[in-house]
């Protein structure tokens, strides 16, 4: 579990192939001091286990659906990420739970300039629309944001100078792939209501 609060902007030492997956050697010398193999570290939102530690480089591995559904497939060589260690009890939560599951890539459409601020738009699948809500939270790239807009297949955010000098978000360009998480909670109202539907419920219960 993770909050959505960058700890740092690490680098991307270098990337194996090892099919049918990848491993990733990631620059992380803010974050390494107490890191132990088997922790959990999450890289632009993704969770994944710490498998080898040399000095300030951490090791990952990622398979192949990780790969394809989130935007490590992506990455190269001194490509920046964002790293966020586990929550622990009793950490304050100043963004909103993280799981660190990602559930779709999204892609930034639109970038509006208000200097010093941003505001971003990003295309997301419709499936997953009406689990974002304006005033909510959702986790971009890992990073914990309040949704400004949301629409049947879209949502924007505003990012204050500090997010786009403290994460990868200031150096979005139109077109990039995001990775996204919606709230936990939306997820579970969603599913819940889905239950609820007559077209889901047993004959006898809609006699």
């Amino acid at each position: 579990m993770f909050t959505g609060l960058v700890e740092t902007v690490g680098r991307i030492a270098e990337i194996r192939n090892e099919p049918p997956g990848r491993r990733f050697q990631i620059e992380a010398s803010s974050i390494c001091e107490g890191v132990q193999i088997g922790d959990s570290i999450a890289i632009n939102g993704c969770c994944l286990t710490v498998i080898e530690i040399d000095g300030s480089i951490l090791g990952f591995e990622a398979g192949s659906e990780t790969l394809s559904r989130t935007n490590l497939g992506q990455l190269k060589q001194d490509s920046p990420v964002n790293l966020e260690r586990s929550l622990a009890v009793g950490d304050r939560l100043g963004g909103h739970y993280v799981t660190g599951h990602v559930d779709s890539l999204a892609t930034l459409r639109e970038r509006r300039e208000d200097p010093p601020w941003a505001h971003l738009f990003f295309s997301v699948p419709e499936n997953l629309a009406s689990q974002i809500a304006s005033k909510g939270s959702v986790a971009v790239d890992g990073v914990s944001l309040t949704v400004v807009d949301a629409g049947k297949d879209f949502f924007s955010v505003a990012l204050i100078p500090h997010t786009l000098d403290q994460t990868t978000l200031g150096n979005l360009a139109v077109g990039d792939h995001v990775n996204l998480e919606t709230d936990v909670l939306a997820k579970y109202v969603q599913r819940s209501m889905e239950s609820l539907r007559p077209e889901s419920l047993p004959p006898e219960a809609t006699n």
